[in-house]
């Protein structure tokens, strides 16, 4: 127990200490939103992956996925590096950089307003971004709490209310630039940890090979009645696996506190350093935390999932740890939480602030107005999303990977295809982005309040949500093709932003010719 409480001290001091010290560079908007978009590629990297893994990830995801796919439950973590992470850098990173700085724009709603010169579109985006954040965060604070609750026996609701507090000192103190540099001390706490538990978790069970025996003898004529199904390399369900795939790895381009990151960044150079950085960590972190929970059925019997839910699946897998590994995967969770809700937060604050606040409720708010609001939405948000996850604690509404999959199946639909589309094509309309928007939303709510009413393939919000991104991707450009055509001028001057002439070094680019 000193172990514990010695370790969370120092972790907490040096958090704190890292948002005092950076409040010199948050007294303004871009400083304390964007950094000042000067954030190098090790952090902006680690600000990616920090921001994509939390709790949910190891203590949701990993054990839900893992119980029912088995080991195949790896794609999950493997799509969401090379489509999540590799892909998402490659595809959106250097575009989103250059436009969003032409465009002087801080946050995606307001690349809606100016991309397609839409105050109404902006402000849509900012309503949905809150709206949708909320359960996410909720999900961060539960699959935590039962991680702390294992090792410290400390109640839920206490755990839930520290964790908000630490995040919001350092957040509000030091904005982007103390999550970023926080985020990187946090992400190597979480790659050095994640592989620590993996050996420790195996070893328990007489190393791997005897788990990966031990799993192939697992059934469960319920879900399958092939032998060794949960050792196999699809799984027994290969469609459903696909659908968490691609919500938890193409979700990523969709989501404002991922994109807003390639907002951020410094140089080219931290466009490539940060693909291949951010690629390993998710290598990582995500395919060990999905690897990890699909040993979960030699863990954990089917009764004890029924009583205590899926999110008690890695609970029971760690349980059994020497002390000292209790305690790295305490601060482990807890980086990865707390990394994702600092994230969360600021994107929230500054949406709602910039895009919302600013200009239509109060026409006029200058820098430090603006910085302050922020700072005050910062703790009203946290304080929302603490209550929701107290009292869906209580009740005992819903799963944290149900919780998650409304989140990202709402933002991702509403906001993958307009954004992507909006990055590379000039034919892309406002009303396409508008139907995005609304059949995102609109279906995502329905499947909160009527899911039994849906296709049985799309009750579960984590199928729900990757349809909302496919079917995105097919009515943007179908509904730009028979609306309104975007301003023209509007159009090239955004795009404009591409053709600019830079100089470079001859080792990264070959000259046409050299004079005599």
């Amino acid at each position: 127990m000193a172990i514990k409480v010695i370790l969370l001290i120092v972790f907490f001091t040096i958090f704190i200490g890292i948002g005092l010290y950076c409040r010199r560079n948050s007294t303004d908007v871009n400083g304390f939103v964007l950094g000042g978009r000067s954030v190098g590629p090790w952090l902006t990297a680690f600000a990616y992956g920090t921001s994509y893994f939390s709790a949910v990830i190891l203590v949701g995801y990993a054990g839900q996925f893992g119980w029912k796919y088995g080991i195949a439950a790896t794609w999950a973590g493997l799509g969401n590096a090379f489509l999540g992470s590799l892909l998402a850098w490659v595809v959106l990173g250097r575009r989103t950089r250059i436009m969003t700085q032409h465009l002087d724009s801080a946050t995606m709603p307001d690349f809606f307003g100016k991309r397609f010169n839409s105050p109404a579109l902006k402000i849509a985006a900012s309503v949905i971004t809150f709206v949708f954040l909320v359960p996410y965060t909720a999900s961060l604070y539960n699959g935590l709490s039962r991680l702390f609750g294992m090792a410290f026996s400390v109640d839920y609701s206490v755990c839930v209310i520290v964790m908000a507090v630490l995040t919001g000192i350092y957040v509000i103190a030091g904005g982007y630039m103390a999550t970023a540099i926080n985020d990187f001390i946090q992400g190597c706490v979480m790659l050095v940890g994640i592989v620590a538990v993996i050996l420790a978790v195996l070893n328990s069970k007489g190393g791997f090979m005897a788990a990966y025996t031990a799993m192939s003898n697992v059934s469960d004529p319920a879900v399958s009645e092939t032998p060794g199904i949960f050792a196999s390399f699809f799984g027994p369900d290969p469609l459903n696996l696909l659908g968490v795939v691609l919500l938890t790895s193409l979700g990523t381009w969709g989501l404002p506190q991922m994109v807003q990151k390639f907002y951020a960044i410094k140089s080219e150079k931290s466009i490539s350093t940060g693909t291949v950085v951010s690629t390993f960590f998710a290598v990582i972190v995500a395919g060990g935390c999905y690897f990890l929970g699909g040993f979960g059925r030699i863990f954990a019997t089917g009764e004890q999932v029924a009583e205590g839910g899926f999110d008690s699946i890695v609970p029971t897998m760690l349980s059994g740890l020497p002390d000292i590994l209790i305690a790295i995967v305490v601060i482990l969770v807890l980086s990865a939480s707390m990394s994702t809700l600092s994230s969360l937060v600021l994107t929230s604050s500054s949406t709602l602030t910039l895009d919302l606040i600013k200009g239509n409720i109060v026409k006029k708010m200058d820098e430090k107005k603006q910085v302050l609001v922020m700072r005050v939405l910062l703790v009203v948000f946290i304080a929302i999303s603490v209550v929701i996850a107290i009292i869906q604690y209580k009740t005992n509404v819903t799963f944290i990977a149900q919780l998650m999959g409304i989140s990202w199946g709402a933002l991702a639909g509403a906001f993958l295809a307009p954004f992507l589309y909006g990055l590379y094509w000039k034919g892309t309309s406002a009303a396409a982005c508008w139907c995005s928007f609304i059949f995102s939303a609109v279906v995502m709510i329905a499947n909160i309040f009527a899911r039994s009413s849906f296709p049985k393939l799309l009750q579960s919000p984590i199928n729900a949500g990757a349809f909302c991104m496919i079917a995105g991707l097919i009515i943007v450009p179908v509904v730009s093709l028979f609306t309104k055509k975007p301003d023209k001028e509007l159009v090239e001057d955004a795009f404009s932003s591409y053709s600019k002439k830079v100089l470079v070094p001859q080792s990264e680019a070959l000259s046409d010719g050299e004079e005599a």
